[in-house]
């Protein structure tokens, strides 16, 4: 019996020197020149591979496995490899390598190149390829490193545009290793919008186009004749992250939907964590100049007001005007004066006591209808000093997540 289990072990050991954490094994790049396909430095690794290769986010059956997607920087051609230095065999009894190429085939679009000479004569013609749609919006950023201001652009395009389907079909697989619950959407869908960011860069004296990051978006029907935009996807590639690009981004995506008289207000489909913070910076730099968030109707409360006049001029959504109500609040109120810290910190609780008090009525229906032993273990999951607490730990919470909106302002 021991001499199973030592052996188990030997074969599992062995086994484990086979697996490969996939978010390292995958090696992208977004490649300019010839010289980036040998440079380190340009390449990244997913955040995530968990919708390829499973929750472990591991391969099997391979020792010192790399698969390779390069992209040519703006059009996006696709170099697709695997390399290993082994792989297990027959001797393994029973034992089988992942198809690893089909995985990555099933979210990349046919049409890729498999070895490395055509990819570069693909990235000669990269000096053809011109952004897709229609320009929204030029900006500048000073770029540390190159020394200069490197100029981008924001297009909007759509299926009609020549070319665009089959480049957002190489655009969207990046969706799979950043976005946690990724899904690719229904391009024939008319309703869709899509919003480019491209770079502009220069190649042996021509101006060439890379590919910065893209948003969709989708616009919902709300009778009798309004859109309810619904941002879906965002996605900066890392290469670009950290830059401000998003900001920039979805700034011009509002100011689009602004200016259109049918557009009712924009929404968010389950927005990440960073994306609510990317928001409320955007939505904060629009509105701090409006004059219903002056100081002195800030410290009157939140209005009818200031909901109307966000609403009709900004497109943004109630919900999200009581969040930029919040934040300027936050900037005019005097955290050192005991009474307009004190009448701040009841005015966001009892926003967020809400959901709270639903619960506490829900309890008030159920003690009608259930039995008293049944409702003993409904009310102990409802302590009161718990409930304090976590008040407090929410409001603490906003708190600095506002004052970091309130910093990037300032530096803005």
């Amino acid at each position: 019996r021991n001499l199973f289990f030592s052996g188990l072990t030997a074969m599992e050991k062995k086994l484990a020197e086979y697996k490969c954490n996939t978010n390292e094994a995958i090696q992208l790049k977004l490649v300019r020149f010839p010289e980036d396909l040998e440079d380190d430095n340009t390449t990244f690794n997913p955040e995530y591979s968990h919708q390829v290769f499973g929750d472990d986010e591991v391969a099997f059956g391979y020792k010192g496995l790399k698969i390779l997607l390069y992209y040519v920087a703006g059009n996006l051609s696709t170099l697709f490899r695997i390399e290993y230095t082994s792989k297990v065999n027959e001797k393994f009894d029973c034992v089988e390598a992942d198809d690893v190429e089909s995985k990555i085939r099933e979210i990349i679009p046919p049409g890729f190149c498999t070895n490395t000479d055509d990819f570069v004569s693909l990235l000669e013609k990269e000096v053809n390829f011109k952004p897709f749609g229609m320009l929204l919006h030029t900006y500048s950023i000073h770029n540390e490193e190159a020394g200069e201001d490197i100029t981008y652009q924001i297009y909007k395009a759509d299926m009609t545009c020549p070319g665009f389907r089959e480049y957002h079909e190489r655009l969207q697989t990046f969706l799979m290793w950043f976005i946690e619950t990724a899904s690719f959407i229904d391009v024939d869908d008319e309703r869709w919008n899509y919003f480019l960011v491209f770079e502009k860069y220069n190649k042996d004296g021509a101006t060439l186009f890379a590919t910065v990051g893209y948003m969709t978006v989708y616009n919902y029907y709300v009778y009798p004749d309004k859109t309810r935009p619904r941002v879906s996807q965002m996605l900066i590639l890392p290469p670009f992250q950290g830059e401000g690009h998003g900001a920039q981004l979805l700034e011009t995506v509002h100011r689009y939907y602004m200016s259109s008289p049918t557009v009712l207000d924009i929404t968010a489909e389950d927005p990440s964590e960073n994306y609510v913070k990317l928001r409320d910076f955007v939505l904060v730099k629009l509105c701090q100049d409006l004059l219903c968030f002056s100081p002195v109707k800030l410290m009157q409360g939140f209005s009818q007001e200031m909901v109307t006049e966000a609403q009709q001029k900004l497109k943004i959504n109630k919900q999200h005007t009581r969040r930029v109500y919040e934040i300027l609040r936050l900037r005019a109120t005097n955290m050192g004066d005991a009474e307009q810290s004190r009448s701040y910190r009841l005015d966001v609780k009892r926003r967020l006591i809400g959901p709270y008090k639903k619960k506490q009525r829900e309890l008030a229906k159920m003690r009608r209808c259930l039995r008293p032993e049944e409702m003993t273990n409904q009310l102990n999951q409802i302590d009161l000093n718990l409930q304090r607490e976590q008040l407090e730990e929410s409001f603490q919470q906003l708190v600095s997540d506002y004052r970091r909106v309130l910093e990037r302002l300032a530096q803005a």
